[in-house]
């Protein structure tokens, strides 16, 4: 037993002690690649990719078909796969030349054939989001729903597949605010939910005109955390003074070197509560519906319990949604890219494992049922 205890022990200090040296390296990395982000016009280079899922999922129907036909039906399909995409290329020319004679130079531009678009085939557009302590990919989530928002046209819809645990306040309110952009405009947004949507990651979803969810995804804990360690009584054992000097009552409550008193707890605890009314607010706001009251506990519930509370409107997979939609809609998968270097790479990777490291332990911790 006590082999098992300076084992365990000992492990721990490693992780300490290797997780340390990452953030530091990581650091020194990132911090000498952040002055050399190269810069076009105000924005962060960087380009929209967009994958046509709709052709990637033929593909992959295709493929099966072929291994499980007979050679005769084989050749069949794909005569009769010629001939229609044949047929559909003629018809597109000649949609293209009505479109061009029927518009001067001027008028191509893209709001006017957004609009033309309508009379068009529908799209679905897919973005992602998958969501850190800090929402850092709130930076691509913008670019995506500009470049979407540029072309869409009212019949086009987008889906965004939301996987996040929640995280800053701030961050996280942005990124909703980003997805107004899209009610705003009149796009139908549906949230796809196959994991976990939890705090500020529902934050986000409750701006969808559908959420969808899957049965034993996470969804809610609609609350507002802060927690910090104080090392007060440790610095006076150790004789070490500590000052803080601020100008403002309220300009700091809750310190971690200096010493707490019952009026800082209370002010903080205020904060707190004011935080968590906002979000009240916020999602009562986009899902008048549901009961707050019931649900702004800070509990969590899986997707077919989520559904009954009215948190979510319909229990599914990201991946059904898409194979549906392909049977009568362009789909395309949108995505921001920025180029990285070698150093950026190495720091964005050690962050991550760092986070991963952190959002391990938060989650064995958690006082949540284990599979």
């Amino acid at each position: 037993m006590e082999f098992l205890y300076d084992f365990g022990l000992f492990l721990l200090k490693s992780i300490t002690i290797v997780a340390a040296i990452l953030i530091v390296v990581g650091g020194i990395i990132s911090s000498s690649q952040r002055g050399k982000v190269t810069k076009s016009k105000g924005q962060a280079q960087g380009a929209i990719k967009l994958t046509n899922l709709s052709e990637r999922y033929k593909d992959m129907v295709q493929d099966m078909q072929q291994d499980l036909l007979t050679q005769f039906e084989t050749k069949a399909l794909n005569k009769a796969e010629k001939k229609a995409e044949k047929e559909k290329n003629k018809q597109d020319k000649i949609n293209a030349k009505a479109l061009k004679k029927s518009l001067s130079k001027d008028q191509l531009d893209a709001e006017t054939l957004a609009e033309k678009a309508e009379d068009g085939h529908k799209r679905l557009f897919v973005i992602d989001f998958n969501g850190d302590m800090k929402a850092s990919a709130v930076n691509s989530l913008r670019e995506e729903i500009s470049a979407i928002i540029a072309i869409a046209g009212k019949q086009d819809e987008v889906l965004l597949r939301l996987e996040s645990p929640g995280g800053m306040v701030h961050g996280y309110g942005l990124a909703a605010s980003q997805l107004q952009r899209l009610r705003i405009k009149d796009i139908n947004l549906t949230i796809a939910v196959d994991m976990v949507a939890a705090s500020g990651g529902y934050m986000m979803a409750c701006v969808a005109n559908k959420i969808v969810a899957a049965p034993f995804a996470i969804i809610g804990s609609i609350g507002v955390i802060a927690q910090i360690p104080n090392f007060n009584r440790l610095l006076k054992k150790m004789d070490v003074d500590y000052e803080q000097h601020t100008a403002g009552e309220y300009k700091r409550t809750l310190t971690i070197f200096g010493e707490n008193t019952d009026k800082d707890r209370e002010k903080f605890r205020e904060e707190l509560e004011d935080t968590h009314q906002l979000f009240k607010s916020f999602i009562t706001s986009n899902r008048p519906e549901l009961d707050i009251e019931k649900v702004a506990t800070g509990e969590h519930w899986y997707g077919t319990q989520a559904i009954e509370k009215g948190l979510i409107d319909e229990i599914s997979t990201s991946d059904d949604l898409i194979l549906q939609a392909v049977k009568d809609t362009e789909v395309f998968e949108v995505n921001f890219e920025i180029p990285k270097s070698i150093g950026e790479k190495f720091g964005l990777g050690v962050e991550s494992t760092v986070n991963r490291l952190v959002m391990s332990w938060w989650q064995s911790s958690a006082q949540s049922p284990k599979l």
